[in-house]
């Protein structure tokens, strides 16, 4: 994977809207705090558009997506809120000229399209929080900024009785599980051969998290892993009947035939302590009785 350069004093982010609308009173924390840094913010020039629930309409956000994509002068691109729609853009994207000039493409939840539909072209991204977010938890702001300068990210958990323990390598891949439940078969899906998989998800109910891991399970992406991270498994819902397992045990019984690593209660995802990730890099998988450690390398 291509790595983007770190960020310096002076240079410039853009913020843009992929999904969901936002106003500047709710972005406008992320942008007192980028400055704080030292660096230059810019924004895409609808992202304060609406249309129905979006930021704007799709042509509108795929230009202001191609655009930053696009200029070499901007060294990252921070998309200001998650909801749905990103997926919409997808056939519209040119990344020709990205490839040439790669820079960071940062966020989670519905960005988890852009991290596989970048990856697709083999540029690392950034999982981590996004502007809407900023006011929630600032270790997970100062996490994004550490990430950008590229400071030692080093995550911790404690013991979980579920962790399966081992140690092992590979390059960090994954996000939102619903997100790439419906990117299977289409242009962004996801390569986890060897690959440590790295999955969260928010609001869905226990049937359908069974059904999407076993969709990953029946194609094929969970048999040759070097390892699974579970994030965030937040507010997630059961039926009348209740289906019996909880979020944490539907994903081991998915995977318990297996042999490698399985890291529960990584501090990423729907979560106020939403540290940053590095996905498409090469990271260290520790799990001991001790506790639980991911270490990028």
């Amino acid at each position: 994977m291509i790595q983007p350069a770190y960020l310096q004093k002076g240079d410039t982010i853009a913020i843009i809207a992929t999904a969901r609308k936002v106003s500047r009173e709710e972005i406008q924390p992320s942008v007192d705090f980028f400055e704080s840094c030292g660096w230059n913010v810019t924004f895409g020039k609808h992202l304060f558009s609406e249309e129905n629930q979006f930021a704007g309409s799709d042509e509108q956000r795929a230009s202001d997506l191609q655009v930053a994509l696009d200029d070499k002068h901007i060294k990252a691109i921070v998309i200001a809120r998650g909801g749905y729609g990103t997926v919409r853009l997808m056939p519209s994207i040119d990344f020709n000229q990205f490839k040439q000039y790669p820079k960071w493409v940062i966020g989670y939840s519905d960005v988890t399209v852009l991290h596989n539909a970048i990856h697709q072209h083999g540029v690392a991204t950034l999982h981590a929080t996004m502007p809407i977010n900023f006011t929630k938890n600032m270790e997970a702001t100062r996490s994004l900024a550490d990430a950008l300068c590229g400071h030692s990210l080093e995550l911790t958990a404690e013991p979980n009785s579920l962790n399966r323990l081992g140690n092992n390598k590979g390059l960090l891949v994954g996000g939102n599980l619903s997100i790439l439940y419906a990117l299977s078969g289409t242009t962004c899906d996801l390569d986890t051969k060897n690959k440590i998989l790295f999955i969260e998800d928010l609001d869905e109910y226990l049937y359908h998290i069974d059904r999407m891991m076993m969709q990953l399970k029946l194609s094929g992406k969970l048999s040759q892993l070097a390892g699974l991270v579970v994030g965030g498994m937040t507010e997630m819902k059961d039926n009348t009947i209740p289906f019996g397992k909880d979020a944490k045990q539907i994903i081991w019984d998915a995977v318990k035939d297996y042999n490698y690593p399985v890291f529960f209660d990584l501090p990423a995802g729907h979560i106020d302590r939403n540290l940053a990730l590095y996905l498409g890099k090469e990271v260290e998988l520790m799990i001991s009785e001790e506790g639980t450690k991911l270490k990028f390398i």
